[in-house]
């Protein structure tokens, strides 16, 4: 829409779109999703926002759970952001997860919807020990630029910039986005859609600090792989989710000031097969 007149924004995902990271279950959390949305709010004061979003779900689950009540909703503007579940998944596949978005990318912008998505940093820069994922990333994200091109999907290149691999940008589990990390992705966001009063000052370095020891490095590995890597291989094992039981915390389009932490029956959930 001509200057981000838009009124009607649904987003879908994975727990960095639920907003993991930014807050917690006690407090509410906010996440990238409705940090955008206030910059939408900003510009439209009308904005009724919903979010679908879910911990755990990979691609196919998205678009399995969250593409049809996205469509019923009728948004003017959709964010899309899938596929991390994915690459950490032994069996993963590029071409199948990009299907996948495809899918809600063809079906969301046949409704009228602008559709926006991001790539992905280089998560081995963040996590040492996820380095040999590192061409799963690039694989995955090549594929998100194609298969958006097609569809006039705009791409928030959160990929680029080195900010996004600050350690500052993420939480002590390296999987989810920090609040400042959060915040940088909304902008990104809005810079791709264009938004009044949005820019690349999202791209920027956060000042500068001490580099780490190798040896700090070396128990920063450690106990990241007993706090948060061990754990997240047992749930694997068990065939277990982080997003187990649970559904989209702000299922109808709302005004922003309204509450959205309250429980509803938003028919997302569903039994759970394989995911994070």
């Amino acid at each position: 829409m001509p200057n981000g007149e838009y009124l009607r924004y649904v987003a879908l995902g994975d727990s960095q779109t639920e907003g993991l990271g930014d807050g917690d279950d006690t407090v509410g959390l906010r996440g990238f999703a409705d940090r955008f949305a206030e910059h939408l709010r900003a510009v439209n004061p009308g904005l009724q926002y919903a979010n679908l979003a879910v911990r755990g779900r990979v691609a196919g689950q998205v678009r399995a759970e969250q593409l049809e009540p996205a469509l019923a909703l009728r948004p003017d503007l959709a964010t899309v952001v899938a596929g991390v579940n994915d690459l950490l998944r032994p069996r993963f596949d590029a071409a199948e997860v990009a299907g996948q978005l495809e899918e809600m990318f063809a079906a969301l912008t046949a409704s009228g919807a602008h559709v926006v998505t991001l790539t992905f940093p280089d998560i081995g820069k963040i996590a040492p020990l996820a380095r040999p994922l590192a061409s799963r990333v690039l694989d995955l994200n090549d594929r998100i630029r194609t298969t958006a091109a097609r569809h006039g999907v705009s791409v928030a290149e959160t990929a680029a910039p080195p900010v996004t691999t600050d350690p500052r940008m993420w939480t002590v589990d390296r999987l989810h986005a920090s609040p400042l990390g959060h915040e940088r992705i909304a902008a990104a966001i809005a810079d791709a859609v264009r938004l009044p009063g949005s820019s690349d000052a999202w791209t920027h370095p956060l000042p500068p600090q001490a580099a780490p020891t190798r040896r700090q490095t070396a128990a920063a590995e450690l106990r990241w792989a007993t706090a948060f890597l061990g754990p997240w291989l047992g749930r694997r094992l068990r065939g277990r989710s982080s997003g187990d039981g649970r559904t989209a915390k702000r299922p109808r389009l709302l005004p922003l000031s309204a509450p959205h932490d309250a429980p509803a029956d938003t028919g997302l959930r569903e039994a759970p097969s394989d995911p994070a």
